[in-house]
């Protein structure tokens, strides 16, 4: 691949490795764009920030991004943003905290459902139809507020249920991103890990909207650059729905 714009950090406590080790992988597989993209902190209060980065890691995060991204000037273009997922209650407070920092881009990746309380994970085995149409109606929102430049792993959700009210919620889904004209990621930890996704149910309808398309690499380690098996893997799903991924991502200003 030209380019990956989904890098953690060990700032989100479920990645590892330095950011120097994530830089030097990709440049290693062939790189020439990387997009640093951890888990972004949010202003919820009482809230246990175990899976995303403090609110005081966030300066730190974008200044030695900022360092690096100098350093490795000629040999490799790189980004910073953030992975959020869409709470609407605490989501315009936490883009007004976000504003004071140098950051260029949001990608939308909805892991749960229920405001907050991160609960209600949908990668859960046997999600039904209620929980799936509060996932759709919840990245449509968060699609519609036009601060993201992608959508992350659209098909997490693992549901057990009725393939025509899949296909019904998830064409919605589909639409809301085209009509905003957000690419739909395939996700490499969801091929490594055997997850269940990507659902080739949903690529069928992506493919049938019409959909843009891109290959995150989700790196939570630098080797992560380096297997190259798993974007090929990506890659004949696209081909199989005549989906073809972006080269390069065009972001989407989320500091308006």
């Amino acid at each position: 691949m030209y380019a990956n714009y989904h890098t953690h950090t060990a700032r989100c406590k479920h990645a590892t490795g330095t950011e120097r080790e994530y830089i030097e992988a990709a440049i290693k597989a062939g790189y020439r764009v990387l997009g640093f993209a951890d888990h972004g902190t949010y202003l919820i209060d009482g809230y246990d920030f175990r899976i995303r980065m403090l609110p005081e890691e966030t300066a730190e995060y974008i200044a030695t991004l900022g360092r690096l991204r100098d350093e490795y000037i000629d040999d490799i273009e790189i980004h910073i943003g953030f992975e959020l997922e869409y709470y609407p209650a605490y989501f315009d407070r936490t883009i007004e905290y976000l504003k004071k920092f140098d950051y260029e881009y949001l990608i939308l990746g909805q892991h749960y459902i229920d405001d907050g309380a991160e609960k209600a994970h949908v990668m859960k085995r046997g999600c039904g139809e209620e929980m799936l149409t509060k996932y759709v109606d919840t990245v449509i929102a968060g699609i519609n507020t036009g601060r993201f430049s992608y959508v992350a792993h659209p098909d997490v959700v693992n549901f057990a249920g009725d393939d025509d009210f899949y296909r019904a919620e998830m064409k919605r889904l589909c639409l809301a991103a085209k009509k905003m004209n957000l690419p739909l990621e395939l996700n490499c930890v969801g091929v490594k890990q055997e997850r269940c996704y990507p659902n080739e149910k949903f690529w069928r309808i992506a493919g049938d909207v019409g959909n843009k398309v891109i290959i995150g690499v989700d790196a939570h380690y630098p080797e992560a650059f380096l297997e190259k098996e798993t974007v090929r893997r990506c890659e004949e799903i696209s081909r199989k729905f005549e989906l073809f991924p972006l080269r390069e991502l065009k972001f989407v200003n989320p500091r308006f």
